[in-house]
């Protein structure tokens, strides 16, 4: 009788102590399971040169979509913008900016002006007012688009206007930064400055190393919403 007791008794145990195993091996599966539904998603890898070029889509003026992707094959040069600060009027006021579209674009250069302006921020326009804004200030880009959620600066990390990125036709970036070596408002100084960007271009286009490939971009802050 003793003996039989004892038996059952074990018998119980043993039962006892894989339940307790399966209970806690379900309970870390569970909880394994909670942990990957709440870990954040990583944040996209930021723009950085010798990389490839973030991928991203937006609208522009007319409403229609622009993708990076769309110019595979092509330099791209992307210009943050901003019509209301003084940094970007010294290069509109004098149509240095607009001279620096034409001549690229007619050597085949995809050129985006991407405004990052927030609703109610400055420099942030729409529908009529956005298209006469366009025409006023002789915009020769390949288009002028519309960030207004800041999606694309942020991923860009564009800190200014203007705020400066060349793409080579492989979608690496080669140069992200000021457009020039002469941080002022004042048109006359465009006289004898160093423009990053054309240089980047020229070399590159040449087949050439780019020399300068990172500046400390000038201007005004580019207007996120927070």
């Amino acid at each position: 009788m003793i003996k039989i007791v004892v038996a059952g008794a074990m018998a119980g145990l043993a039962f006892t102590t894989a339940a307790v195993a399966e209970d806690a091996a379900a309970t870390k599966t569970q909880t394994q399971a909670q942990v990957a539904v709440a870990a954040p998603a990583q944040s996209p890898a930021p723009a950085t040169v010798g990389q490839q070029a973030p991928e991203f889509t937006l609208v522009d003026a007319t409403g229609k979509k622009h993708s990076l992707s769309d110019y595979k094959g092509k330099y791209v040069v992307l210009e943050w913008i901003n019509f209301d600060c003084p940094f970007v009027k010294k290069h509109y006021g004098s149509k240095h900016m607009q001279g620096l579209q034409t001549t690229y674009t007619g050597k085949g250069v995809v050129w985006l002006s991407i405004c990052s302006s927030a609703p109610g921020k400055e420099g942030n326009y729409e529908g009529e007012t956005l298209t006469k804004r366009i025409q006023t200030e002789g915009l020769k880009s390949t288009a002028y688009l519309i960030d207004s959620d800041g999606t694309v600066g942020r991923r860009y990390e564009a800190k200014t206007t203007p705020d400066m990125f060349v793409i080579n036709p492989q979608g690496v970036l080669v140069y992200a930064g000021a457009i020039d070596d002469h941080p002022s408002t004042k048109p006359e100084d465009l006289q004898g400055a160093v423009n990053y960007v054309s240089e980047a271009l020229s070399s590159a286009m040449s087949g050439k190393p780019v020399s300068t490939t990172w500046t400390k971009s000038y201007g005004c802050s580019v207007k996120y919403a927070s």
